[in-house]
């Protein structure tokens, strides 16, 4: 043991409840007189006015599928006539040549039409059940066209480089 004193405590190190409300000037609570039993802890709210409305949530959620729903339906009709869509993407690349593959281009165009239609109906409805029941559901429709574009990007790549003369204008560039 050495000479040294004892460093100070810090700050309610130390003190009883009735010093820490003293040194914060709380005062004590009257006591509760005997008659009264205790009362149960209440349980949380379980009324629909007690949720929180999230009215940001729900419009920006709106907006979304708004959004979507009209990139859906602009988009149908280009993947449906895919020859013409090969050639605008084609002149978009800086690929020279013609759309060939016209047999494959129609049948996965339809394919992601489809799809296309399909993930929209179900993002909304995955949203739409999400709003219904008070959660928050901003995020629904932006993870539904993740996953939407991502298959759809699949179905789009399969006639497009089954192509030949797109493969041989990407494999000499351009």
């Amino acid at each position: 043991m050495s000479d040294e004193p004892r460093p100070r405590p810090q700050y309610g190190e130390y003190a009883t409840p009735e010093e820490q409300r003293a040194a914060i000037r709380k005062p004590v609570p009257e006591p509760v007189a005997a008659v009264d039993p205790p009362h149960p802890p209440t349980a949380p709210a379980t009324t629909v006015a007690a949720r929180p409305t999230r009215t940001a949530d729900r419009v920006i959620t709106l907006a979304l599928l708004g959004y979507g729903l009209i990139t859906v339906i602009s988009a149908i009709p280009q993947l449906v006539d895919f020859t013409e869509f090969a050639k605008t993407w084609m002149t978009v690349a800086g690929v020279e040549g013609e759309f060939t593959n016209t047999g494959q281009g129609a049948l996965w165009g339809g394919i992601a039409a489809t799809v296309f239609a399909v993930g929209w109906l179900l993002t909304a409805g995955f949203a739409w059940l999400s709003l219904a029941r008070g959660r928050l559901s901003w995020w629904i429709p932006l993870v539904g066209a993740i996953v939407t574009f991502g298959i759809v990007s699949v179905c789009l790549v399969v006639p497009l480089f089954g192509d030949e003369g797109i493969m041989r204008g990407l494999a000499f560039g351009g």
